[in-house]
């Protein structure tokens, strides 16, 4: 999956508008225009489109979690470089408030099976030996379950 796919997943499965997604990035202290977020929701290979960068998604994220769970205290997280679908799983995780059990509900409903176990081994420090990378089809099932939960229509 590419940043722009989830990034436009995102926005349908919450009904996101353009001044919403400014204000999630601004939560995360960073601007951006509406012609920006225009050309991510761009399909790929149309005229217009531009591939959103790790570092974009990352704070875009970083801005979701602060307005949905509010600013932490302190100094704000410096949006990673470098995104995986492991990192992106737990951000969305946290943005949403979600324990195991939730996740696992939201699963089902992309009709996709796992254990408590295995969806662990995705929140694990990429060094311990439980550790497992989150593959696309497992992220695509959860943002599907995500919009069959949010978006039931």
């Amino acid at each position: 999956m590419t940043n722009n796919d989830i990034l436009r997943r995102l926005r349908y499965t919450f009904a996101l508008k353009d001044a919403y997604v400014k204000e999630v990035f601004s939560a995360a202290d960073s601007t951006v225009t509406r012609d920006q977020i225009i050309a991510w929701m761009t399909k790929e290979g149309e005229e217009g489109y531009t591939p959103m960068a790790d570092q974009e998604l990352a704070t875009f994220l970083n801005g979701f979690i602060n307005v949905k769970r509010g600013k932490r205290e302190g100094e704000q997280p410096i949006p990673e470089k470098h995104l995986n679908n492991n990192a992106i799983f737990m951000k969305l995780r946290i943005a949403l408030n979600l324990k195991a059990e939730d996740i696992l509900d939201i699963m089902q409903l992309a009709e996709f099976n796992m254990s408590k176990h295995e969806l662990s081994a995705f929140f694990r420090k990429p060094d311990n030996k439980h550790y497992r990378e989150c593959k696309d089809q497992i992220l695509r099932n959860f943002i599907l379950g995500l919009q069959r939960k949010f978006r039931p229509e």
